[in-house]
């Protein structure tokens, strides 16, 4: 007769929780070095982060979860204290998806001496579309991407292909700079309706909600197009905009993957469309790997790492 009795089930384990760089530093050091994998957030984690750090778990024996509201990235206008704070959440959300280890820092941990004197330039690369609304915004990524690569030692990072021109940048910083680190792109966690996930979503009322809908509506149409060429996508993308004025557009752009550079009637092959725009007190951005031309339509990320 077989035993139908249910087996205890194991709780996942909490990870290690290191605010200090001493503490990271004696929790890093049980891990193995050659095979850490780093999922870098400002907190407020939602199932985007959740899927990082899943495929993050897949393919490496160690996962750190970097958890830092990072002051450098936010402009003179844009409000730090607004941004949502839920840590104990997080560390949920990290425990549920079998983190090894969290940094969560504070400001003065991670720059201890103040502001930094030295900081990473993202170049001309880091002064369009985003760049150019939120200035220096790419700078102070970058930074401190860097630092917490070299605090966490890990051999590859995770980036969500929702942030295109961040992801891009790091890979640039990366590559131009001989970082020892291979950067993952993790296509974009869409909401059942098509919204892209991001913590700033939190900030939006119930009709704010309905009109963000335009964004993803707009890349979809612009994909839809791209069998017909360039032009055709930005029409497609841009009729659905038109028809939903309360959102107010900032950009619709298609662009080449690597220059950020708007691509030319002629062009076949991968391009990104990009759209941000405000909808209520709200910024939004989203975009979509497209491939133009013919059999083109959208990916889910570019082939070229």
């Amino acid at each position: 007769m077989t035993d139908t009795t249910a087996l205890p089930i194991t709780p996942p384990t909490t990870p290690v929780v290191a605010r200090t760089r001493e503490e990271l530093r004696e929790a890093r050091s049980a891990l193995d070095d050659g095979d850490v994998a780093v999922v870098m957030t400002m907190g407020a984690l939602h199932e985007g982060h959740a899927t990082l750090i899943h495929q993050a778990r897949k393919a490496h024996r160690h996962v750190v979860v970097t958890i830092f509201l990072n002051p450098l990235q936010f402009g003179p206008k844009e409000d730090l204290s607004r941004y949502p704070r839920t840590f104990d959440a997080d560390l949920e959300i990290c425990t549920a998806a079998g983190v090894d280890l969290v940094f969560a820092p504070t400001p003065d941990v991670v720059y201890p001496e103040g502001d930094p004197g030295v900081r990473v330039s993202a170049g001309p690369l880091g002064d369009v579309l985003e760049g150019q609304a939120r200035p220096g915004h790419f700078d102070g990524m970058l930074t401190v991407v860097g630092k917490l690569m070299h605090l966490t030692r890990c051999s590859a990072a995770y980036f969500g292909q929702k942030d295109a021109q961040q992801l891009l940048l790091i890979r640039r910083m990366c590559r131009d700079l001989d970082f020892p680190v291979r950067v993952v792109a993790v296509p974009t966690v869409r909401e059942p309706d098509g919204l892209a996930m991001s913590s700033r979503n939190t900030y939006l009322t119930p009709s704010d909600r309905e009109t963000a809908l335009c964004l993803s509506a707009a890349l979809r149409a612009g994909a839809d197009a791209a069998a017909e060429g360039p032009s055709a996508v930005r029409r497609a993308a841009r009729a659905v905009l038109v028809r939903e004025p309360l959102a107010l557009v900032d950009y619709l752009v298609l662009v080449h993957p690597d220059t950020l550079v708007d691509v030319p009637e002629w062009y076949r092959g991968e391009a990104l469309l990009a759209v941000a725009g405000r909808v209520g007190t709200t910024r939004l951005i989203d975009n979509l790997p497209v491939l133009v031309g013919p059999g083109g339509g959208a990916l889910e990320t570019f082939t070229q790492p």
